[in-house]
């Protein structure tokens, strides 16, 4: 395997494409690994930020192992009017089953009735143990052939979950399954900007403690994470930069694991004390995770944060709830079972459904940045 470190300069609009190539010397590496300094070719996704990134050459294969200084910046413009539609679902890749089909049609359904503009991903986004790599056929098992209603084929940005870090969590990044299939985007941490809101999605598997000191028989792929502590440093360093500097309307986190949840898992202890008081700080106005298999909605008692778990995309528990009455937060809404969760985002305001399996909407909220209501 041979490595070069390079440099790739921000996208200019009006400018052709220019190219840094690598030769591997290598007998058995071929080819030349060429990678755009110029303009995206992926609108409406354009690369804002200098990145910096490590480039091994394996037989041919392009594989982003290093990580840059700031989050990566992506665009997706809205609608003419303005408004944005979006679909949120999590915990999901079981190659159809424990009706994971059944949730993708009903998504399908929705999805064409809104006229999305793009899906969200919590997570979790192949069982049991993420991909082997990236020509695995669960990426077609569990995505592809599943998600198929026309509705369905639009960008899906996605975040790592823990048990995708179980597998060949570099896998999931590569530029492969997007040429597998093109509506593909998962990165471990970065920006999507939009007319009207900003999203900061936040690779949260490696806070969690038990997954270093007490792994069990199961085995992680933490290249690109260690030393630890350093990368964590770096991610809530980055967020909290990128938030302070944010004017957008509305700022939303996204995030695997739960911070609040009356679920099986419930709080997050590691991000409660290190993510937590950065989100509040910085006037977010919501986390969206998933981890937990339910739909939920806790609203914060000090603060406007609202936390909404969507993470029904397939097998979902029964009966595991626990929640005080006596807690300043408060749960509004919790079904344990399958579903997923939808946004429309205007300048002045936001909404939200959670979808049963069937299509039945469980719970609505919205909110104005001047009035917060639950309707």
């Amino acid at each position: 395997m041979y490595c070069a470190n390079i440099k790739v300069k921000d996208a200019q609009q009006g400018k052709q494409p220019s190219y840094l190539s690598y030769f591997s010397p290598h007998p058995s590496s071929y080819g030349t690994v060429v990678v755009p300094t110029g303009p995206i070719p992926t609108h409406p996704m354009a690369v804002k930020n200098e990145i910096f990134i490590v480039i091994c050459v394996i037989v041919g294969t392009i594989v982003i192992i290093g990580g840059n200084a700031e989050l990566q910046r992506f665009d997706h413009p809205a609608k003419a009017d303005g408004s944005l539609s979006i679909l949120v679902v999590g915990d999901w890749g079981r190659k159809g089953k424990y009706n994971q089909s059944q949730v993708a049609s009903q998504m399908g359904i929705t999805g064409e009735k809104m006229d999305l503009d793009f899906i969200i991903s919590t997570g979790d986004n192949f069982y049991p143990s993420g991909l082997t790599g990236e020509h695995d056929t669960a990426f077609e098992e569990s995505f592809t052939k599943i998600y198929t209603a026309p509705s369905l084929q639009r960008l899906w940005y996605s975040v790592l979950g823990n048990h995708d870090y179980r597998g060949d969590a570099l896998a999931q990044l590569s530029p492969i399954l997007k040429q597998r299939d093109g509506k593909w985007f998962c990165l471990k941490s970065y920006i999507l900007s939009t007319d009207i809101a900003e999203f900061f999605f936040i690779d949260t598997t490696p806070f969690q403690d038990k997954y270093f000191t007490d792994p069990g028989d199961k085995v992680y792929d933490w290249r690109g994470v260690l030393p630890r502590e350093k990368y964590l440093t770096t991610i809530l360093r980055d967020l909290e930069s990128a938030l302070g500097e944010s004017h957008a309307k509305w700022k939303i986190v996204v995030g695997h694991h739960t911070i609040r949840s009356g679920g099986i898992h419930g709080d997050t202890q590691e991000l409660v004390k290190r993510l937590l008081p950065i989100l509040k700080a910085s006037n977010v106005d919501m986390y969206i995770n998933g981890h937990d298999h339910c739909l939920e909605h806790i609203s914060s008692g000090d603060s406007p944060l609202q936390f909404f778990t969507s993470g029904g995309g397939s097998k979902a528990w029964r009966g595991n709830y626990s929640w005080s009455s006596n807690e300043k937060d408060q749960m509004k809404f919790y079904y344990d079972g399958q579903g997923f969760m939808t946004m429309r985002i205007t300048q002045n305001e936001v909404g939200i459904d959670f979808y049963d399996i069937v299509g039945n909407i469980l719970h609505k909220w919205s909110a104005s940045k001047s009035l917060f209501s639950i309707i």
